[in-house]
């Protein structure tokens, strides 16, 4: 950020500090940073190796995993963009060797559940290890409920988007005001509900990142909950619906078997289950139940899982299946005594605004009540706008990828995301400037599955956003014990891996993407 910038924002967030843009601000003194509708509570100089964090904050039980983070500024601070908002905020600043970039840090992904009110300490050590400006925010609630949505409206919005906004923007003055000069570039990168807050960044604050990495995201909010619950219906419609867990890997072999070697190599991943055409009923039982084979009902649950939710009534897609080759992950929705609490807590709260509404007792009915859904969303937490032109037009990059095995969110989402994003800005040749979706083989929610989960997508983003490098082929390994067992390239959709014909099927160098 140039000077004559940083003076503008010094004017605009009405900074109170006497350090002129170039010039550095203490740390302590950013305690008295005079912020729009923020309060900054502390702000205090961390020595190297001497963080621990607060109580059920990724503390670890044994040892303290942040013993090698370098010297920080550790600012904290309350947002209150409304009179009902409560936004807690942290911004961490490498006292340094700062690389001059702001990386967020977002909710989700396994650091923290999707609604879980929570900073994301793992997160913000992550960036800062990497030299980054970071920041991260509980997104104005506390704990894992969706509650205060009924007579809180302002603070479903803090949720929703404006917490993950505000945190942007106050971060990068106080960044600012502690280097004398604000980030030169900014980044998103996360999973599952951070990935929904990138989104949702990307498509209603264009201004705030220069590049935004997203998986597995949980953007399509109001489908993707009554989607889930669908899914736990397919096994509870009846005790005969029921597919035990310990059935899951029988399937999973049997989807295998028959879609492995669609890809010319019979190595254990389904590398395209969009090519398999995988039907369960070819384990229905011949004679009685076993643990060998599906009964009729079982198979029938089992397609419904891997089928697509549509309306009805207009046969129109409310939500992609899971894909073949996800089996082993279904006990996350299918199994249980209850629906998700993901699922719980949105029809509760943000649809039915019922706190005693129970999925037994007040069916929902998929064609009426997912356009409610969508009609009391209205854009407040889901983020499925495809308009993403604002964004490119200031040279905004994003980068999405999805495990093929996903058992929490269907990969078929982010393709249909980008179909619809192509569509808008104007076809294929016109998004492979701004966009790149990447589909792992065997990789299930964000990380983990039996396919090749290990890889970086950042400096990817960085060397296409700063060095115009578009990004091709990204190289990921599978990794067990400290042992790289298998590489193979990820391909920008819609192009897949495809073996040339001679050396190992377990080097990335023998593979191609077309």
């Amino acid at each position: 950020m140039n000077r004559p910038v940083i003076c503008f924002a010094c004017c605009v967030f009405g900074l109170s500090l006497s350090a002129q843009p170039g010039s550095a601000a203490s740390c302590e003194s950013l305690a008295g940073i005079s912020l729009p509708q923020t309060t900054v509570t502390m702000a205090q100089t961390v020595a190297a190796g001497e963080f621990t964090a607060p109580a059920g904050r990724g503390r670890a039980s044994a040892g303290n995993p942040y013993k090698d983070l370098p010297a920080f500024c550790r600012v904290m601070g309350t947002l209150t963009p409304s009179n009902d908002s409560s936004i807690k905020l942290e911004v961490w600043l490498p006292a340094s060797g700062w690389n001059g970039k702001f990386l967020a840090a977002g909710n989700g992904g396994g650091a923290s559940a999707a609604i879980q009110g929570s900073i994301n300490t793992p997160a913000l050590a992550a960036a800062l290890r990497g030299g980054y400006a970071t920041a991260a925010t509980d997104t104005g609630h506390e704990g894992a409920t969706l509650n205060f949505a009924i007579e809180h409206p302002e603070k479903l919005i803090d949720f929703g988007y404006r917490a993950v906004h505000e945190m942007t923007v106050k971060a990068k003055a106080i960044a600012a005001a502690y280097y004398g000069e604000g980030p030169k570039l900014s980044y998103w990168n996360g999973c599952a509900a951070a990935g929904r807050e990138g989104m949702m960044e990307a498509q209603r604050f264009p201004a705030d990142y220069d590049g935004v990495v997203v998986a597995a995201a949980a953007n399509y909010w109001s489908h993707l909950q009554p989607w889930s619950l669908a899914i736990y219906e397919a096994t509870h419609k009846d005790e005969a619906s029921y597919i035990p867990p310990a059935k899951y890997p029988l399937i999973h072999k049997a989807a295998v078997e028959q879609c492995d070697a669609l890809d010319g190599v019979k190595d254990g991943l389904i590398e395209n289950p969009r090519r398999c055409k995988f039907d369960p009923k070819v384990l229905q039982c011949k004679g009685p139940d076993t643990s060998a084979c599906l009964t009729a009902p079982q198979v029938e649950a089992a397609r419904r899982i891997y089928a697509p939710l549509v309306n009805s009534k207009t046969r129109s897609e409310i939500f992609p299946g899971l894909e073949p080759g996800s089996e082993l992950g279904w006990a996350a929705l299918a199994d249980g005594d209850e629906p998700s609490l993901y699922v719980r807590e949105t029809f509760k709260y943000m649809i039915f605004k019922d706190p005693q509404w129970d999925y037994k007792t007040h069916p929902v009915n998929f064609d009426t009540d997912v356009p409610l859904a969508d009609k009391l969303d209205n854009g407040t937490v889901t983020a499925a706008d495809a308009n993403l032109k604002p964004f490119f037009d200031r040279g905004g990059k994003m980068i999405l990828y999805h495990g093929w095995t996903d058992p929490l969110i269907p990969p078929g989402d982010a393709v249909n995301y980008y179909k619809r994003v192509e569509d808008t800005v104007g076809g294929a040749g016109k998004i492979k400037e701004s966009m790149r979706l990447y589909l792992v083989p065997g990789m299930n929610h964000c990380r983990g599955g039996e396919g090749p989960d290990d890889f970086d997508m950042q400096p990817v983003m960085e060397q296409w956003r700063e060095n115009g490098k578009a990004p091709q082929q990204v190289i990921a390994s599978k990794v067990t014990n400290g042992k790289t067992e298998r590489t193979r390239p990820l391909c920008p959709y819609p192009q897949v891996a495809a073996y040339k014909g001679s050396g190992s099927t377990d080097e990335a160098v023998n593979f191609v993407c077309k």
